[in-house]
């Protein structure tokens, strides 16, 4: 008697998390090494490709994450759940909670005629626009999450004045763009992502080698700034199609003809002086994490605020959980030394010598992709930075070159949940996890073969190849 589906599909979930929780148990006495090593290679694979393949929603995924990372006690709880302690963990939370507020006032519509209106002439137009506003903002702020929160609503109130309700295309086709532009394009500028800093302290920590900002500006932005940030135009274009001719809906009447409401102002001020409060972080030294949670809480004071608790149901809690566990992860492969001997252990297998430069940065790439998978992106110049001189012995290129890969293998982002901030974009703008890997593959075949070689010439016209 063959077995109902619905039946099947009950039971199989449950024993793939029992057949999970069985391997972790038994694993240390099938492996030579540390019982936290093997159980957290165990425990990751399993989450990674969890996330990539979307067998379980990804907040259960990270669910099962934080529980069997600490059931096992793979590592110390305050490494498991460092997700929830991270500051961008709390910037994205309050972004979530001033998102609702604008949201809620319909600022959102306002923001997104006067800073939008005059390019809606065209669906290429608008997405360029909000390429070219996120990768502007990289300049002056220096948190990406920071930036994406506060372009992502205006960008979805773009969407609905134009007609773009959710599920059609060009609704997922601008959350993309605003979140790939906000994230994949300012790897090229220094100050402006947490990777990019990592890279700059320990450059100088164990090589001793200072990376100014413009000659880092001048290495990269030309080809993963500017290039890449028409590549992923494009891509959005192509891959989230409108009719044509696009026909925007006229600017609804409150938005455009009356005053604006008090409610409208208290949340007007408080994007103003976070914005303010963002770009100027270097002089008063608040994380743009703190001035975020502010900023949400400033919108739920009773009498001031225009939310109460009850519009906290209104945030996707699952989202952040996610994001935690995209954050700990992270923390759980420093913590185990998953990444370093995963690198240590490709370039024993790569067979770079020295004296064939495209095939080792070819072959130094890839490891560096294969790092990025298991680390995400946002640890990856952690474990980039102390193997550098290893790979530019290996290789024969100096050590900023390899340190400089840093930017390539962000620019080749393959799966979304390599950066949570794609993520957002995803959640936000109704995209589903086929789609959005879909975006991710495409965009970084797009730039293995047409960005890398530009790059490469770039790179030795300046003398940073030999």
């Amino acid at each position: 008697m063959p077995i109902p589906v619905s039946l099947t599909a009950r039971w199989v979930p449950l024993a793939l998390v029992g057949g999970i929780a069985l391997l972790l148990w038994i694993s240390p006495r099938l492996f030579d090494a540390s019982p936290a090593f093997v159980r957290g290679g165990i425990l990751v694979v399993f989450t990674i490709a969890a996330w990539a393949t979307g067998f379980f929603a990804e907040a259960i995924t990270t669910l099962l994450f934080f529980l069997f990372g600490a059931a096992f006690e793979i590592a110390k709880p305050s490494v498991v759940f460092s997700g929830f302690a991270s500051p961008a963990w709390w910037l994205v939370l309050g972004g979530a909670i001033t998102s609702v507020a604008v949201e809620r006032t319909m600022l959102a519509q306002r923001l997104a005629g006067l800073v939008f209106g005059w390019l809606a002439a065209s669906y290429r137009s608008c997405l360029t626009a909000v390429a070219l506003a996120a990768l502007g903002l990289a300049f002056l702020m220096p948190s990406s999450t920071a930036r994406i929160m506060i372009l992502l609503p205006i960008v979805l109130a773009l969407a609905d004045r134009l007609g773009l309700a959710p599920g059609r295309p060009g609704r997922a086709g601008l959350a993309m763009t605003v979140a790939a532009a906000s994230t994949l394009p300012p790897a090229a500028i220094l100050p402006a992502n947490i990777s990019n800093l990592v890279l700059l302290g320990a450059a100088d920590a164990l090589y001793g080698i200072k990376i100014t900002y413009g000659s880092y500006l001048l290495l990269h932005f030309p080809i993963f700034g500017v290039l890449k940030t028409a590549l992923l135009v494009e891509v959005s274009y192509r891959l989230f199609p409108e009719p044509h001719p696009f026909k925007p809906m006229p600017v609804a009447p409150r938005a455009a003809a009356t005053p604006m409401s008090n409610d409208e102002c208290v949340v007007a001020a408080v994007l103003t002086t976070s914005l303010i409060l963002f770009i100027t972080d270097v002089m008063h030294g608040v994380s743009p994490a703190w001035v975020s949670l502010a900023a949400g809480i400033v919108c739920l004071l009773p009498g001031i605020g225009p939310l109460t608790t009850q519009n906290l149901s209104q945030i996707n809690f699952g989202m952040l959980v996610y994001v935690a566990g995209i954050l700990s992860l992270g923390a759980v492969i420093a913590d185990t030394g998953l990444g370093t001997a995963l690198s240590g252990a490709l370039l024993k297998l790569s067979g770079i010598t020295p004296g064939h430069d495209v095939t080792n940065l070819a072959i130094m790439i890839a490891i560096f992709m294969v790092v990025g998978l298991i680390t995400t992106l946002i640890g990856l110049a952690g474990v980039l930075a102390p193997l550098a001189g290893n790979f530019a012995a290996a290789s024969g290129l100096p050590v900023l070159s390899v340190l400089m890969l840093n930017v390539p293998v962000i620019s080749t982002m393959l799966f979304p949940y390599q950066n949570f901030l794609i993520v957002l974009g995803m959640q936000y703008g109704g995209i589903s996890l086929r789609d959005g890997m879909r975006f991710c593959l495409i965009q970084a075949a797009l730039t293995i073969l047409v960005l890398f070689p530009l790059a490469y010439a770039w790179w030795s016209f300046l003398g940073y190849l030999p």
